[in-house]
C-alpha cells in the first residue's frame, strides 16, 4: 500500500489533513487514516456557520472497523461543507486529497498552525520510512501500525 504525503500541506494526529489559504483551511483526511478506518459508512458533519474551536470534536465517522470523532485542527467558522459525502462517502478513500475535503473553515488565527505537523514529522508520527524530500512522495506500508 502506498500512501501520500505532501509538503505542502499540514497534518493533525488525528489523521486530517489541513490546506491553508491565507486564513482558508480545508480540513480532509490522509489516505493513510483512511486506511486504518476502512470503507467509511457514515458521516456526522457540523452545519456551515458553526463555530469550531481547536482541540475539540467537530466530525465523526462511522468506517467498517468503528466509529470515531475527529477535533478540529484550528478554531473558526465553519464556511462549507463538502455535502456530496453524504451521498457518496467513497469519494473519502477513492479521492481523499481532492474531491475527498471535508470542511472549508476560516481561521481565527494563523497561530493555531503552530500545533500541527508538517510533512516530515508526520512520517514519523505514522511510521513511514524516511526518503529524501519532494513535493510530494508516496510510501509503502507503513513500519508500524498505529493511530
Amino acid at each position: 500500500m502506498n500512501f501520500k504525503v505532501s509538503d505542502e500541506i499540514y497534518y493533525a494526529r488525528n489523521g486530517e489533513w489541513i490546506q491553508v489559504d491565507e486564513n482558508l483551511v480545508t480540513v480532509g483526511l490522509t489516505d493513510f487514516r483512511l486506511y486504518e478506518l476502512g470503507e467509511v459508512l457514515f458521516l456526522d458533519l457540523p452545519e456551515e456557520g458553526k463555530l469550531v474551536r481547536q482541540g475539540e470534536d467537530f466530525f465523526s465517522i462511522e468506517s467498517a472497523k468503528l466509529i470515531h470523532d475527529f477535533v478540529s485542527p484550528v478554531t473558526g467558522t465553519i464556511i462549507e461543507v463538502n455535502q456530496s459525502l453524504y451521498d457518496n462517502p467513497d469519494v473519502l478513500n477513492d479521492d481523499p486529497f481532492s474531491e475527498g475535503w471535508i470542511i472549508k473553515i476560516e481561521m481565527e488565527n494563523e497561530k493555531d498552525l503552530a500545533t500541527l505537523m508538517r510533512s516530515v514529522e508526520y512520517r514519523q508520527h505514522i511510521g513511514l520510512k524516511i526518503a529524501s524530500p519532494q513535493k510530494t512522495e508516496f510510501f509503502e506500508q507503513p513500519v508500524r501500525s498505529g493511530t
